[in-house]
């Protein structure tokens, strides 16, 4: 699992990685560390309303751990694992919770990747898109929740269940074979966006899994390859969601790179990006 100890483009610290050395090295106090980094930029309603000046909401297009980390240090430059009032956290979402959390642990020499899916925790009935890390203890991989706080109280936040956050090949699987109701599948309950809904999304994620799973921590919104925001799915994205799908579920580390060389699903140097609420595609040329 050495690879994954290592730094990808997007969790390199640059030149912040001095300032990380202070940061906890064990996992429980590495996950409170990263769930004070973050103020998520809609699930407490308008961040105005909390303080923030409107141009903040920009933070959420941050993409790489260098900028995010140079930012809270811009903000706050005590190094992370204290607690951050709101105004001293960038606005983000879950997948920037995770991001500082994985690049933190492989400073520390941690093997950590991101995992792109569906948690039935957030509301209940519903699962939402969400993102969370996942590390291994030198026994096997185990899912890290690095954005909630410590007393959530359902489940043991240094090791979710399989059954409370489905990664990206589970939630396709599970709502192709009957067992989930795509429909139950979504960004948000109240976001009527036939493309940010069941199937449609449920194949976003498996792809933007398949990334993170090659490290490749990408956005969100970030469209490549034949991602794109039609609704309903082509019989062909269907067919071949299935085949990634298949090969995710039990594939090695060999077998996720060489599908990750598809031209379908391979980052390309320039991709484009839908940023909430407008969705507007932006093209971004990759670092």
């Amino acid at each position: 699992m050495d690879w994954y100890a290592t730094h990808s483009r997007f969790s390199e610290p640059g030149a912040q990685a001095p300032w990380l050395d202070a940061t906890p090295s064990e996992l429980g106090a590495l996950r409170r560390a990263a769930s004070e980094l973050v103020f998520h930029y809609w699930a407490q309603g308008d961040i105005t309303r909390h303080g923030f000046p409107a141009s903040r909401r920009e933070e959420i297009n941050l993409r790489y751990a260098a900028d995010m980390f140079a930012r809270l240090r811009e903000l706050d430059p005590a190094p992370p694992g204290g607690p951050r009032s709101p105004l001293k956290r960038i606005v983000g979402c879950c997948r920037d919770f995770t991001l500082l959390f994985v690049s933190m642990a492989r400073h520390h020499g941690i093997p950590a990747r991101t995992r792109v899916g569906f948690a039935n925790y957030l509301v209940p009935g519903w699962h939402l898109d969400h993102v969370v890390a996942e590390i291994h203890d030198g026994t096997g991989w185990r899912l890290v929740e690095p954005q909630l706080q410590d007393d959530f109280g359902e489940f043991d936040l240094l090791d979710v269940p399989r059954d409370r956050f489905l990664v990206g090949a589970d939630a396709w699987s599970a709502a192709r074979a009957g067992d989930l109701d795509p429909d139950r599948l979504v960004v948000s309950p109240e976001l009527d966006v036939p493309f940010l809904r069941g199937l449609p999304y449920a194949r976003h994620n498996l792809v933007l899994d398949l990334a993170a799973l090659n490290k490749h921590e990408m956005i969100l919104w970030d469209l490549w390859g034949d991602l794109n925001d039609d609704a309903p799915l082509a019989p062909a994205a269907v067919a071949r969601a299935d085949e990634l799908a298949e090969l995710m579920a039990d594939a090695g580390l060999e077998q996720l790179r060489a599908a990750f060389e598809a031209e379908d699903v391979r980052v390309p140097p320039v991709i484009r990006s839908l940023t909430p609420p407008e969705q507007h595609p932006v093209e971004v040329v990759l670092r």
